[in-house]
């Protein structure tokens, strides 16, 4: 007498109970430690800001970064090197950084105001402080085999990040470009942004970490302290221009599709002449009204992933 119907019931009942359980469960833990009730709260990004927020950061340290300057600073912000190599040996050691993000939040400078725009060389400009993003024409070594400093380039299957070789001009992390002289790169500085500094994610990471080396693996804090750890940088490098989603009929998605307002990321036709497009309105990336901004700071995940670069550079 089985019964896919009453299976399939009885899997998702035990299914939604078990979730419940455990949400409950996570939302006592995180009200006890920090006082935050989860539901407040979409994501665990949004959750890890708001505790950081609450808990650890100290008043009027963030900036909000808006329209042209978050469009410079965002041609700053790649990721980590994932170049592709064939090793062979024997009796080879293999190394892993623990937790190299949070550990560079912990220990390093973090952009804060006041913020400053410059144009010319900041070394000669001695009332700014030369901490901050660089408009550069760089030239890396010509018989590096592993390159360094990384730059978005457009293709025809989107933007792909590479560390080329030759004459280029870009946006750059003050500090990465300073650390890559050493390894034979020139410069020259056309124009920025100078920012105070400040060691701002100490006590944050400091408090997670010592939660994780306290727990074992299998308990509950221990993987929430980790991935409170890794969620907070990623919320600082979200796209302030978020996607927007509308149904619409014909002649509208031609209205969309002719302008150069828009930019659509996704269609799917849903019913007749009705379409389902996801799109972005570019216009509003180049707003400079910090009020529509999201709690994000473009300059804090640049800087972020660039000082993770420059630990993993003396390797490279």
């Amino acid at each position: 007498n089985w019964s896919l119907r009453d299976e399939t019931i009885k899997y998702c009942e035990q299914d939604c109970i078990t979730l419940h359980q455990t949400v409950k469960k996570f939302n006592e833990l995180i009200y006890k430690k920090w006082g935050m009730n989860i539901h407040k709260y979409p994501t665990l990004p949004s959750l890890t800001l708001a505790i950081f927020r609450s808990n650890y950061l100290e008043k009027n340290v963030l900036p909000k970064i808006s329209g042209t300057m978050f469009n410079d600073i965002k041609q700053s912000y790649t990721g980590g090197h994932v170049d592709v190599y064939k090793p062979q040996g024997e009796n080879l050691h293999i190394y892993d950084i623990n937790s190299l993000y949070p550990y560079v939040m912990k220990e390093h400078y973090m952009p804060i105001g006041p913020i400053h725009f410059f144009e010319g060389d900041i070394n000669y400009l001695p009332n700014l402080n030369n901490f901050g993003f660089y408009y550069i024409k760089v030239t890396a070594p010509h018989n590096m085999n592993n390159p360094l400093l990384q730059t978005k380039v457009k293709t025809k299957y989107g933007y792909r990040t590479m560390a080329p070789l030759g004459t280029w001009y870009d946006w750059v992390f003050s500090e990465e470009i300073n650390l890559y002289k050493e390894y034979g790169y020139k410069y020259e500085i056309i124009k920025g942004y100078s920012f105070g500094k400040k060691i701002v994610y100490k006590d944050f990471i400091s408090s997670l970490y010592k939660i994780k080396q306290s727990k074992e693996k299998s308990d509950p804090m221990y993987l929430i302290s980790k991935l409170l750890m890794n969620s907070l940088y990623g919320r600082m490098g979200m796209d302030i221009n978020l996607s927007q989603t509308l149904i619409v009929n014909e002649k509208e998605l031609s209205e969309y599709e002719n302008s150069s307002k828009y930019t659509i990321e996704d269609l799917v036709k849903v019913v007749d002449d009705n379409y389902l497009i996801v799109f972005k309105n570019n216009s509003t990336a180049d707003d400079d009204d910090t009020t529509s901004t999201q709690n994000v700071n473009i300059a804090h995940a640049s800087c972020i992933t660039a000082y993770a670069r420059m630990e993993m550079a003396k390797y490279i």
